[in-house]
């Protein structure tokens, strides 16, 4: 559940605006300094139109809550939980000039054509300068598959867009480790409008080194380290996830390796194969350790025919699967199934 935050504050009443000492807090962001506006008017809680809402008046708010420096007015239906159907918007406009110390010194207007899709929104700096939230979850969304596709990260229930600013090559390749997919292939912003997100943007500075196996365990920067929008979207592209397998063997744990790609089992070459590629595949597969079989017992279980998906694949050893592994493009090679490469495990 999304952290609601709120500071109750007394605010000085001017003729003509707020006719009761008023409370403001903004509900479903990451922290007390971002999320839609809810203010009470004689005891009734409700959400502000946006109408006319600006920096000026978020950096009003911002003041008020005792936050820092107005980032932006993102739109309040974009933060999860959502004003509920039955709440009523109380505000249908506040004018300020950006130097007052409350909302209630602005001119406001009461509600009176205003649906919840045009609550207002707004984002501050978080004044605790240490806050580092980390995301819970990532996943690749609005693309063909779920390796490939814009980068959205999870935190307390709340999906965000991932900004480009701060992000690399190294933090797409641990998104696609997590998400069991293939080699980062591609990582860019993404511009045009039908892959842009709709959602808050993340505005923490992702910084990886690419071992990581999770996103958590990258280190992540205070919150409000950048300022984007969503025309810098992150868009991840991944390589597809590959399954294993030992063939012609005479048990499941040994044989000549095959893997799958697009539907298709392959063979894979033997160029540059040794005993780490072997490790590799035997964890993977759950089958032990490798018994780094002689020359002679690789080719015992004879080659292959069509597709040979594989060349010159690279393990340091620590690689969970071999798709972590460094290899050329799929089907690129230059070999012939006379240099299959087979493996026998332990178990």
């Amino acid at each position: 559940m999304a952290l609601l935050f709120s500071l109750i504050l007394t605010i000085c009443i001017r003729p003509g605006f707020l006719e009761s000492p008023s409370r403001v807090w903004l509900v479903g962001g990451p922290h007390r300094c971002e999320g839609w506006v809810e203010v009470e008017q004689k005891g009734q809680w409700g959400a502000v139109c946006d109408d006319g809402w600006d920096k000026k008046e978020v950096a009003v708010l911002c003041r008020q809550l005792g936050c820092g420096d107005a980032n932006g007015t993102p739109s309040g239906y974009l933060y999860e939980p959502p004003a509920d159907k039955k709440q009523e918007v109380l505000i249908q406009e506040i004018r300020g000039t950006g130097t007052e110390d409350t909302l209630a010194q602005c001119e406001q207007e009461a509600a009176y054509d205003c649906s919840h899709d045009e609550d207002a929104g707004a984002s501050c700096e978080n004044p605790e300068s240490s806050f580092s939230p980390v995301p819970e979850n990532v996943r690749l969304a609005d693309g063909p598959g779920h390796c490939k596709g814009r980068v959205e990260v999870k935190h307390q229930d709340q999906w965000y867009s991932m900004c480009q600013a701060g992000w690399s090559l190294r933090a797409a390749k641990v998104v696609c480790r997590q998400l069991g997919c293939g080699r980062a292939v591609l990582t860019q912003k993404r511009c045009h409008k039908p892959a842009q997100g709709q959602r808050p943007i993340w505005l923490s500075h992702m910084s990886c080194s690419g071992r990581e196996a999770t996103l958590q365990d990258c280190l992540s920067g205070p919150w409000g380290s950048n300022s984007c929008n969503h025309d810098e979207d992150t868009w991840v592209e991944c390589e597809d996830a590959f399954a294993l397998r030992l063939v012609g063997g005479d048990k499941l744990c040994s044989g000549r390796l095959e893997v799958l790609h697009k539907g298709v089992w392959g063979s894979v070459c033997d160029d540059g194969w040794g005993a780490k590629e072997d490790q590799v595949v035997c964890q993977q597969l759950g089958c032990g350790q490798s018994l780094s079989p002689s020359f002679k017992d690789r080719k015992s279980h004879g080659p292959g025919v069509g597709r040979i998906w594989l060349d010159d694949v690279r393990c340091s050893g620590e690689e969970q699967s071999l798709e972590q592994c460094q290899h050329r493009f799929w089907g690129y090679h230059d070999c012939t199934h006379q240099e299959d490469v087979a493996v026998i495990c332990s178990e």
